[in-house]
């Protein structure tokens, strides 16, 4: 399902945060929710829960939405993205898993 215009551009006028502690494993980005627009950050929440789709992250399940060329995902109060190939379920595809994992 497409992205309604307002959250096309609350995404792009995002200040997404590099999540530096996992840059060498697992580089993405974030938001949180009490630094943004509430109801748009769970109006995006919401559309990635009922337009997404599940995989896993090692043993945990979660559900992802792409969209534009990132995969995004949301942990209570964080939205993260990362570039679509750099997902967990693409990475072990493609054999690409950090080392240790």
């Amino acid at each position: 399902m497409e992205l309604s215009e307002d959250l096309k551009k609350f995404i792009e006028n995002q200040n997404w945060i590099f999540a530096k502690t996992y840059a060498k494993t697992w580089p993405h980005e974030y938001i949180v929710q009490e630094k943004v627009d509430n109801d748009l950050f769970l109006k995006l929440a919401n559309h990635i829960d009922i337009f997404g789709y599940e995989n896993y992250f090692y043993k945990m399940k979660q559900i992802y939405f792409d969209y534009n060329g990132y995969t995004y995902w949301h942990m209570e109060n964080i939205i993260n993205r990362c570039v679509e190939k750099d997902t967990f379920h693409r990475r072990k595809q493609d054999g690409r898993l950090p080392e240790n994992s």
